[in-house]
């Protein structure tokens, strides 16, 4: 397979790798990007593989809590313009009122809403406004008490971060720190037991073979290996992240001493996922004279 200039700058983006090291990787690799984040992990050439952070569509993230319930809806636009509008906020407000009595994606976008399906008024909102928009995401979250955080909000209820966080007991003045924290720390999962196993599986082999690139004997990799997934889980997992508010304390020690115990999270953020061809000014003009 060929390896291009496009592939080498995506990989040395994600890992932080050399060029020439991010091009034998991929070499190596047959072009593989996951494969070859692996590879160079595994010569010591990258840090953990980083999570794409870069925002590739635009739009709002809503959310709306009611009676135990919460609810976080992503409707994207094509340009932050969009974004900015209060029509465009009011209908977004609006599905994220709706969501609260969906149980899911499909039956969101069938759900009436002033007459109309959800769908059918962002399609009337596509030939007002004349941007492409869609309803890309819903996730609901219950719990004997859920609270609701917006990071970078743009309007009361939305912005482009969304996050939900389920507990017991009632100390919302907590729930936010915690809702917070997940905002700016991005874990994967709750706990060790929501992780998926695969990936787990995965970076231990990662860890395996970067401890075998040491030549140790395998006695003492595999004492190597468990304190390497203690500190990952520890990374990854919300209960056992260091507590931003109290770095001394894990989320999990915070909650036991503000008398609560976190159940579930959710963490929805314009743009995860997708990804955005952009061009430099230079070749849309190129384009345009053809």
């Amino acid at each position: 397979m060929a390896i291009t200039a496009a592939m080498v700058k995506e990989l040395r983006d994600s890992t932080g790798a050399g060029m020439m090291d991010a091009k034998k990787a991929l070499t190596e690799n047959d072009g593989n990007m996951e494969a070859a984040v692996d590879w160079l992990r595994t010569k010591g050439l990258a840090k953990a593989a980083k999570k794409s952070g870069r925002t590739a569509a635009e739009g709002l993230v809503a959310v709306a809590v009611k009676d135990g319930k919460g609810v976080a809806v992503e409707v994207n636009s094509e340009t932050d313009f969009v974004a900015k509008n209060a029509d465009f906020q009011k209908m977004v407000a609006g599905i994220a009122d709706v969501a609260l009595g969906c149980s899911d994606i499909d039956g969101l976008k069938a759900a009436d809403m002033g007459g109309k399906t959800v769908e059918q008024t962002v399609t009337d909102a596509v030939a007002v406004i004349g941007e492409n928009m869609s309803v890309r995401r819903m996730v609901a979250l219950e719990g004997e008490s859920v609270v609701n955080y917006v990071h970078n909000a743009a309007a009361p209820g939305m912005g482009n971060i969304g996050v939900l966080v389920a507990m017991t007991g009632d100390n919302e003045a907590f729930g936010r720190q915690v809702a917070m924290h997940i905002a700016a720390a991005n874990p994967a999962s709750l706990s060790e037991a929501d992780l998926d196993p695969a990936v787990v599986e995965k970076e231990k082999q990662v860890q395996m073979d970067i401890a075998r690139e040491s030549g140790k004997p395998e006695a003492v990799i595999e004492k190597m290996i468990v304190g390497r997934m203690k500190k990952y889980m520890a990374e990854v997992t919300l209960l056992n992240q260091q507590f931003v508010v109290n770095p001394d304390l894990t989320v999990a020690k915070a909650a036991e001493e503000a008398g609560v115990e976190v159940t579930g999270f959710v963490r929805l953020e314009v743009g995860e996922g997708i990804e955005k061809v952009e061009e430099d000014f230079a070749a849309e003009v190129a384009k345009l004279n053809g």
